[in-house]
């Protein structure tokens, strides 16, 4: 009896080749025709929006966008930040923006 064989013994060995000088194997280039926003001016405008979900002055934030939630308390008189109210008229589709930090979670 030989010795006993490995897995790896029916595979050939490959040795690849580094990419080009100055390219990350991590990284996506940005499509063409496409401006990426800067993620500070992104990350500020969504801490914003964090910070509203966690004001419980603003009522229940389960089961509801972020818009539904700040029109309700505008109609009850509460007072909400007008920036949510335009943030979240700059980013109408996008549900990072839109939905609340529970949306995730069921019910």
């Amino acid at each position: 009896m030989g010795r006993k064989r490995l897995i790896t013994d029916s595979y050939p060995v490959v040795k690849r080749r580094e990419g080009p000088a100055g390219h990350s194997k991590g990284e996506l280039a940005p499509e063409l025709g496409e401006e990426p926003q800067p993620p500070e001016e992104d990350e500020a405008e969504l801490q914003l929006l964090r910070q509203f979900d966690l004001a419980w002055q603003y009522g229940p934030c389960t089961g509801i966008t972020r818009l539904q939630r700040w029109c309700r308390a505008k109609q009850l008189g509460l007072e909400p930040p007008p920036e949510v109210w335009q943030v979240l008229k700059t980013h109408p589709g996008d549900p990072r923006f839109q939905c609340s930090l529970w949306h995730l979670y069921p019910l």
